[in-house]
């Protein structure tokens, strides 16, 4: 199945279009607005650092909880597309959760309140609230 067939072009055109502008605005609550106005959960006091990427294709799936930070160069995935198949999975952030830079979080994740994901780090598996993790794929941190 090709992407086009499963979401629209003008959706992603719409949707990269305000996801470039949200990655270099230096604004944080210019890009909470953003984000949100392509269907992104996003809580209050929430900070996406410079060149963060939500999903092209299903932002609307990703939900951001109050006070947690997003850092540099993180990439947000809501859907894969696989040789014969493809499928979407929502990511939940909890609150006050710390994401490191370039960190990639892979659909269907979530991430408990208070967790702490470490620096280039790949999410791969649910991050229970409090947890500290990190790696590729990412593991508990002592």
């Amino acid at each position: 199945m090709l992407w086009h067939q499963t979401v629209s072009p003008l959706k992603v055109l719409r949707n990269g279009l305000v996801i470039m502008l949200a990655r270099h605005s230096p604004s944080l609550a210019f890009k909470r607005l953003l984000y949100r106005s392509i269907g992104m959960g996003v809580g209050q006091h929430v900070s996406f650092a410079w060149q963060v990427t939500p999903d092209l294709f299903f932002p609307e799936f990703i939900h951001v909880g109050d006070n947690t930070i997003i850092g540099y160069n993180s990439t947000i995935l809501t859907h894969e597309y696989l040789t014969h198949e493809w499928r979407t999975g929502a990511v939940r952030i909890g609150q006050n959760v710390t994401i490191g830079a370039n960190c990639t979080i892979l659909p269907g994740v979530e991430i408990g309140d208070g967790a702490l994901v470490s620096a280039m780090s790949l999410v791969n598996k649910d991050v229970a609230a409090g947890a500290r993790v990190g790696g590729v794929p990412i593991r508990a941190l002592k």
